[in-house]
This record gives C-alpha cells, structure tokens and sequence, in this order.
C-alpha cells in the first residue's frame, strides 16, 4: 500500500480547528526538542536542505539559521499557508504543498530532516520514501530523524520503530542517537565511495 495511512481529512481537520493543533510554537518540550535536533547537526552550514511535513514552519525557521537553502513541504494546504507566513521574511526558504513519497522534490540535498512524520506511513510508503531519501542525499550528508516514543493511535510505529528501519538501510553511518523517554533523535550521515565512513565533527576539526 502506498501513500500515508493517516487520512487528509485527519489532518485537514486539525488544523481547522486551530492553526497550531500541536501547539509547536508554545510547548517547552516540542522548542527544546527542534533546538536539541538543529545542535545535534555536526556540520555548522548545509547547502540545501529538504524538510518534509514541515507543518507550521517552527522547525523551518531554526533550519533556516544554518542553511543556504531549504525547501519544506506539507500535505496541509492550511499547514502550508501558515508555514509560507511564518517564514516569509526568509528569501533562502521555499514551501511547497507536496504529498510524500508520491511527490518527491528533484535535485540532491546535504541535509534531510525527517521530523514527527514517518509514523504516519504505511511499511510500503516508508520503505519508499526512506529510500528516496537516502538516494537523495549527497556523499557525508546529513540525515536527522527525530519521532513521538509513545503510542498514539494513529500512529503505526514509534520513534524506536523507526530507528530500527532506518539502522537496516545501507548506505549510512550512525552520527549520534539520542534518546529521551519521549522521543528518538538520530542524526545519520551518507556513505562515500566504497562505504567509506564520513569524517566525525572531532575529525573533522582535527582533534583526532
């Protein structure tokens, strides 16, 4: 099965009813959480980068600080509107309505973000869209997934879930794991020729 279990109007009516259901901008736990995931990058700029199911833009804004450029996406056109408002005063963001994997954007990226997003997925449209990604990133580029550890009834899997199916991926070298009883970060970076296993930050700074 293709496409994402959790139907439009699921999310359609969320945000009819509030234009930040999840109430991302407010929530302590949710801006540690982006803060947590934007200082875990271990480069400190990216050439482009790719957020899909940006939903409000809060991610999208941090993403912003440390990129020459990013494209985020959402399958709510309410979602979109109010991401497109909220970052209009960044020329270097661009948002798309996109439905994902279906709809997946062309070009190659340094850095994906795959943020509270993969649990809606049914294991055919995750398996797809993971590779996709993976396909999509450049040589040592960056992939962050960070998920709800909890269960949630519309959810098909959790944050540990997805690590699992991210760790069975070839073609990237685990950066960093971060687990909290709440959630799962992961930061994992491409491969380079031959498997070749990208540089640390520590390395990279020649400390090692």
């Amino acid at each position: 099965m293709s496409g994402p279990a959790t139907p439009d109007a699921y999310f359609e009516g969320m945000y009819r009813d509030a234009p930040d259901p999840w109430r991302l901008a407010e929530r302590w736990y949710e801006r540690r959480k982006y803060d947590l995931t934007v200082a875990a990058l271990p480069l400190p700029r990216y050439r482009r980068a790719f957020e899909p199911a940006c939903s409000i833009g809060e991610l999208t804004r941090r993403l912003a600080q440390r990129c020459d450029s990013v494209l985020a996406c959402d399958r709510v056109g309410s979602a979109v509107e109010t991401a497109r408002h909220r970052t209009r005063d960044l020329a270097h963001v661009e948002i798309r309505r996109m439905l994902l994997p279906e709809q997946w954007p062309e070009g190659s990226f340094d850095l994906i973000v795959l943020s509270e997003f993969l649990y809606y997925l049914h294991d055919t449209a995750l398996d797809r869209l993971l590779e996709l990604a993976v396909r999509s990133l450049e040589p040592d580029g960056t992939l962050v997934t960070v998920h709800w550890d909890h269960p949630v009834a519309e959810h098909l899997t959790t944050g540990a879930g997805i690590a699992r199916r991210v760790a069975a991926l070839p073609g990237l070298a685990l950066l960093a794991d971060h687990r909290e009883e709440d959630f799962v970060l992961q930061i994992h970076q491409r491969t380079g020729p031959e498997g070749r296993r990208p540089s640390s930050v520590a390395a990279r700074e020649g400390l090692v």
